[in-house]
């Protein structure tokens, strides 16, 4: 079985998912990119290293990405630990609190951080600004490839 990197994703506006895409592209042919609402728990118990990457409503992880954590943490609880997790989090401020919860999570599986949190500030603070689509910077774009490049070539070593 070929190691491979789950990019477990929710967006609503648009940049969850441009930086899960980029990740995917970054890692290439090791990427599974799925949509949190379709990850099973056999999805992570396949795959050898994760990157999570949620939007922050309210100072939480997105509803559907927490509803991912909720149905699959019991069905591989002890059987992941040790396993590389890194995390992107597109927030209109901080993203401190989506990103508390799944490193919480994440250390109920016993995963191991590889990476530095990468969360994107959108300073999106009004109503419309916070329900708009959202477009990143290349530079940011940029980031997030070459997260999902090192985590890809992490599992091609065998690192993670």
């Amino acid at each position: 079985m070929e190691p491979t990197l789950l990019i477990a994703w929710h967006s609503r506006t648009g940049a969850s998912e441009a930086l899960a895409r980029a990740a995917a592209d970054g890692a290439g042919a090791a990427a599974v990119l799925r949509r949190a609402a379709d990850v099973m728990p056999e999805d992570l118990l396949k795959a050898r290293a994760y990157l999570f990457v949620s939007p922050e409503n309210l100072a939480s992880m997105s509803g559907l990405m927490k509803e991912m954590f909720d149905r699959c943490y019991y069905p591989v609880l002890g059987r992941i630990e040790g396993r590389g997790y890194a995390t992107m989090i597109a927030a209109g401020s901080d993203g401190e609190g989506a990103q508390r919860q799944i490193d919480r999570i994440a250390t109920g599986w016993r995963l191991r951080r590889v990476a530095e949190p990468m969360i994107v500030n959108t300073a999106a603070q009004t109503p419309e600004a916070i329900l708009a689509a959202k477009h990143l910077s290349d530079a940011t774009l940029e980031q997030a490839r070459d997260l999902g490049a090192a985590m890809g070539e992490g599992l091609a070593l065998g690192i993670f």
